[in-house]
């Protein structure tokens, strides 16, 4: 077996409310390897984005260890994280988070440009093509469907070639040809690229197109199905 890309061990994550400390998550361990598709399910509020957060360092665990590509997130200070992300991660969310201001080609070349590469315009524009957006390229977000905007959102995290690609709810805005649109495009810039997938669903179908199924209940991955595989 490969070595793992994702490593938690008794990863917890604990959040200060009104009344005190919250758990979100508790006793999470978990290996994701090379070119896997791990797909993340569960109710709402089981905990399964605040897990992809920590396994992309946008949240810091507050017990046990994160490890990701042999580096621990866990001790990483602020900039050093943004860093690794911006070298070695790629991170799609349900709400796009495009720049309002910038069009679909300068939101796709922005990380590259960020990374210091010198045909980042080349780069993203090849990204747009590949997710059919070629035409767009001079068109702002507003101008654009939500569709559309998952899509430039879908180039802009797959541009920089990273290792480990993370999907929050990435069809939960989506009407379902769009949806499945979106589908097909992130297992093609999977495969195209060689990333680590792993994403947060609601979606049947989404997740039966993963390697393996992780479920989460109360913070904590439900035991008879911590190795489930996809049907």
């Amino acid at each position: 077996m490969s070595d793992p890309v994702l490593t938690l061990k008794d990863a917890a994550l604990s959040l200060n409310g009104n009344a005190g400390p919250v758990d979100i998550l508790r006793d999470i361990t978990l290996n994701v390897i090379k070119g896997e598709t791990l797909g993340l399910i569960g109710p709402s509020g089981s905990g399964k984005s605040s897990l992809l957060m920590l396994m992309g360092g946008l949240e810091r665990a507050t017990g046990g260890l994160v490890e990701a590509l042999d580096r621990d997130l866990t001790n990483m200070d602020e900039d050093s994280l943004a860093r690794f992300r911006r070298d070695h991660m790629g991170v799609v969310f349900q709400s796009f988070h495009l720049i309002p201001t910038m069009t679909a080609l300068e939101n796709v070349a922005t990380p590259l440009e960020l990374a210091g590469d010198r045909d980042a315009f080349e780069r993203a524009k090849d990204e747009l093509e590949a997710v059919g957006l070629g035409h767009r390229a001079g068109h702002y977000p507003a101008q654009m469907s939500g569709g559309e905007q998952q899509r430039v959102a879908l180039a802009r995290a797959s541009a920089p070639r990273p290792d480990i690609l993370l999907a929050d709810e990435p069809t939960g805005n989506l009407d379902q040809n769009n949806g499945q649109a979106i589908m097909d495009l992130l297992f093609g810039l999977r495969d195209r690229h060689g990333a680590t997938l792993v994403l947060v669903t609601h979606s049947r179908e989404l997740a039966a197109r993963c390697d393996r199924v992780v479920r989460l209940r109360d913070g904590q991955i439900a035991p008879d199905v911590a190795q489930e595989a996809a049907e």
